[in-house]
């Protein structure tokens, strides 16, 4: 059965597709991670598993390794992409874990204050 290209991230590999997906879940996800550190895994003891993952994520994306995402990277992923100049703090067009890392925080401060928002708002009616 033939489905109709819907867009052209329909044609990307598969693993670059969920890779990207994943690193936008983990990034919005990383001031929740309140896990123990794994203490099994190559990276620094002080990272929860959220972090370690995200990392993980991000150096799956940054296909020239140079620590770092820039448009072209992330243009593969449109969420990611349409968040990137919000992301990009330093404005220097490139986003870097750091700036991934407070991304997310912004980010789960604004859905948290929405969703206190509509909890009141629902509460008053």
């Amino acid at each position: 059965m033939d489905f109709p290209k819907i867009n052209r991230d329909i044609n990307r590999p598969p693993l670059l597709r969920a890779a990207m997906a994943v690193l936008l879940v983990s990034a919005f996800t990383l001031p929740m991670a309140h896990a123990e550190p794994d203490t099994t895994a190559a990276e620094p003891a002080a990272l929860s598993k959220g972090e370690i993952k995200a990392r993980r994520e991000f150096q799956m994306l940054d296909a020239n390794q140079d620590g770092k995402l820039s448009r072209h990277e992330v243009a593969l992923f449109p969420p990611l992409a349409a968040a990137f100049d919000e992301a990009d703090t330093d404005k220097d067009g490139f986003v870097s874990m750091e700036e991934v890392k407070a991304f997310a925080v912004k980010y789960r401060a604004e859905r948290a204050a929405a969703k206190a928002a509509a909890t009141a708002r629902d509460a008053g009616h």
